[in-house]
């Protein structure tokens, strides 16, 4: 390629030139006989036997190591919707980390429709090439409904990482942050900001684990059963978080006396707000790349800040929990990730940070060689568990 290609000598776009990935293989191919085995005539045998026993392609392929990453291209980190073809250095990226981190293969796959029906019919299509699913950047609420179809209709691992990454991490984060800050789960009051993908996730998570005061903010307000303006999925939300506490109005009115407040929405949160939280307050602002509360404002009022950033203390960051995830879940053999595959997770990350807990150190560094195989022996232990193996 020619040296005037825009934005060449930039450092971030030479380490994307070309690509990030690449495939290499995994057989010698030095003669004749090496031929013959990995290719024609050889080949054949296996084919032929895995068309008599379909199981076998769990040995003799690939497949049951191999995620495809697949996006519409609609909710690109905090793009928006950039379309398939942009969204290719991400999914790139993606399968980078499932290697680095989970040994798992992965194929980025950017679809050319935004449509519910075909990206399902799609998918549903190339699963024979795969042992899982990893949905990636499809905007709410067309992923919720997306996600629930293809677990319906496929028999192997289906994870959108923007919502169940997200919350897996912030759990894990959080069950440090409230034992170094004395707090109990029945007891402490939850603000999250966001009600997309992630911030819906992160609120079924929470109470999956023992939060019961807890209220979701979107751009018009908690979302409680009063609003008109309540779609499925916000209503389903509303009856399992506001309506418990009569919790309404503003974010003003439920950040007042929190305990805990998830940014997953963008936008800022002026100051005067963070400082009516309560004494010792936790506050996890991920939005990227500008939290909505700048952790210089949050050390100001809370005792535990962390953000999406790596140049902060306590990065809420997914790559600690996706590659582990599926590297159990394949381990196992699994049919599907459960929730108690994602609590098991959020455990054994917050399990890792031990006695290093401070307010700094609520969740290990992605770099920590501990963090994927704690993940994945929890994972596969609890897929083992809820009986989702083969």
């Amino acid at each position: 390629m020619s040296d005037s290609i825009p934005y060449a000598g930039d450092p971030v776009f030479d380490l994307h030139r070309g690509g990030k990935l690449t495939v290499a293989s995994s057989v010698p191919l030095t003669g004749r006989e090496d031929l013959s085995m990995a290719y024609t005539p050889g080949v054949a045998r296996v084919c032929t036997a895995i068309a008599e026993d379909p199981s076998l392609s769990q040995h003799y392929t690939w497949v049951p190591n191999t995620v495809a990453v697949v996006t519409d291209g609609t909710a690109v980190l905090g793009l928006g919707d950039i379309g398939p073809a942009a969204a290719m250095p991400v999914m790139e990226g993606k399968a980078v980390l499932f290697k680095q981190f989970g040994g798992v293969d992965g194929v980025p796959i950017c679809l050319a429709t935004t449509d519910v029906d075909e990206i399902v019919e799609t998918v549903v299509r190339l699963a024979p090439s795969f042992g899982g699913i990893n949905l990636e950047d499809i905007s709410a609420p067309r992923c919720f409904e997306i996600e629930d179809r293809l677990k319906e209709r496929l028999d192997i691992p289906v994870f959108h990482d923007d919502q169940h990454g997200t919350a897996v991490v912030t759990l894990a984060a959080l069950w440090n942050a409230l034992r170094l800050t004395g707090r109990n789960p029945e007891s402490t009051r939850v603000v999250i900001s966001g009600a997309g993908a992630a911030g819906v996730a992160v609120a079924k998570i929470l109470l999956e684990a023992g939060i019961k005061d807890l209220a979701v903010v979107d751009r018009t307000g908690v979302i409680s059963s009063g609003r008109a303006d309540l779609g499925p999925v916000k209503k389903a939300l509303a009856e399992a978080t506001a309506d418990r506490f009569g919790r309404t109005g503003s974010l003003a009115d439920v950040l007042a006396g929190a305990d805990v407040y998830v940014g997953v929405s963008g936008g800022t949160v002026p100051e005067e707000l963070v400082a009516t939280m309560a004494p010792e307050a936790i506050v996890f602002a991920m939005a990227n790349p500008t939290p909505e509360i700048h952790p210089e404002v949050a050390h100001r009022y809370a005792r535990v800040v962390a953000t999406g950033r790596s140049d902060f203390p306590n990065q809420i960051n997914n790559v600690l929990a996706f590659p582990g995830i599926f590297r159990g879940a394949f381990d196992a053999r699994a049919t599907a990730i459960t929730e108690g595959m994602k609590l098991a997770a959020a455990e054994a990350l917050a399990a890792l940070v031990g006695e290093e807990l401070s307010e700094d150190l609520i969740i290990p560094s992605p770099f920590d060689p501990r963090v994927g195989p704690a993940v994945a022996a929890a994972v596969a232990e609890a897929a083992r568990r809820d009986g989702v193996t083969r």
